[in-house]
């Protein structure tokens, strides 16, 4: 062979080497090691300390049901079921002592991230009925007249509280 094939050959030869040379003495030995053999992933056995130590920030509906049971029983049947609590109302860090740590956002864009119809007819989100928040009461929060707990329950019927 010609030397143009391999003098760029050696150069990514020496490359992949180089990276490999580099990547021992910068990537933790115990990176991706387990007990069970090698398992793909971002994790180092070493500080699981480490991250224990750090509080959780989000909890699931469980923790929210013993003080809120009348809105766990209002959306657990219904199409916003099978969102978090923490979806719309935050992290749920440290609320049970703090009760003013959880945001209430009423707002009309918080409903739009999940509501405003998309053109992605081809997927599960896009299949989903949404709205055009241009001309679908766009002067007027959702609240006014959508239960958010139980969507398919106007407000009228279910008193909000605000």
């Amino acid at each position: 062979m010609k030397n143009h094939i391999w003098r760029p050959l050696y150069l990514a030869i020496a490359a992949v080497l180089i990276g490999l040379i580099v990547r021992s003495f910068i990537v933790p030995s115990d990176f991706g090691a387990h007990e069970r053999g090698y398992m793909y992933g971002w994790h180092r056995k070493s500080n699981e300390l480490e991250w224990a130590a750090i509080p959780v920030k989000y909890r699931t509906a469980k923790v929210c049901i013993d003080c809120h049971r009348d809105k766990y029983d209002d959306i657990k049947d219904s199409p916003h079921g099978i969102i978090s609590c923490e979806n719309c109302h935050g992290p749920n860090y440290d609320h049970p002592k703090n009760p003013k740590v959880l945001e209430v956002n009423r707002s009309r864009s918080l409903c739009l991230r999940c509501h405003a119809k998309l053109p992605y007819k081809d997927t599960l989100r896009g299949a989903m009925k949404g709205v055009n928040p241009e001309s679908h009461y766009p002067q007027a929060e959702c609240m006014m007249c959508h239960y958010p707990h139980n969507p398919k329950l106007a407000s009228h019927r279910k008193e909000v509280k605000r």
